[in-house]
């Protein structure tokens, strides 16, 4: 088997050299990720610096972009071995399928990404919403009461004003506003 491998065109002899390890090293990634021990898409730098908030979810010059370009390249390679008379063209193609592969993996994040859900509590998310008062509310703001709200499946106790009439446990009331970034204004439905 070596011999047969020491007998191939350089090309074709390279093409093998960067498909063994890069595939292999895939599988490795690959099963990582799916035991949940996949720690990321890039490199953690050593040092300190301040390079801002990105948002991007994906980076494109990393390891596994690196894995996904040369896994299309060489194995294009080797596929298209013998239906290209020139090398120059063999190569140019496989690197197309490299870049494909690369932006593949770049849409399939994406959809990956639509996925997740952030199902954080926001108090601006009760705004026009119906709540169920928990303790009766006062009038004219002269003291606060609590509502009962339901966010994204979840319920919330929170505390609440209203500006002109006092409202019942029991009463449905319209959350209107915030006040002081944590109080809400109702108002009857």
């Amino acid at each position: 088997m070596i011999e047969t491998f020491e007998q191939l065109n350089p090309l074709l002899k390279t093409f093998w050299l960067v498909a063994i390890p890069s595939s292999l090293i895939f599988l490795f990634q690959t099963v990582l990720t799916f035991m949940g021990a996949d720690s990321g898409d890039g490199i953690e730098a050593d040092f300190d610096g301040d390079l801002g908030e990105t948002d991007a979810p994906f980076q494109l010059f990393s390891f596994r972009n690196l894995i996904n370009f040369l896994l299309g390249f060489s194995w294009t390679g080797i596929s298209f071995y013998g239906s290209f008379e020139n090398s120059w063209l063999l190569i140019l193609i496989s690197m197309a399928v490299g870049v494909v592969f690369v932006y593949f993996f770049f849409v399939i994040i994406q959809q990956v990404q639509k996925l997740a859900e952030d199902n954080s509590f926001k108090l601006s998310d009760t705004i026009d919403r119906t709540a169920e008062v928990y303790l009766n509310i006062p009038e004219n703001k002269s003291g606060k009461g609590k509502v009962l709200v339901s966010v994204k499946g979840a319920y919330h106790e929170l505390d609440a004003i209203s500006e002109n009439q006092a409202f019942k446990t029991g009463t449905l009331v319209k959350i209107v506003r915030i006040e002081n970034n944590n109080l809400l204004v109702v108002e009857s439905l």
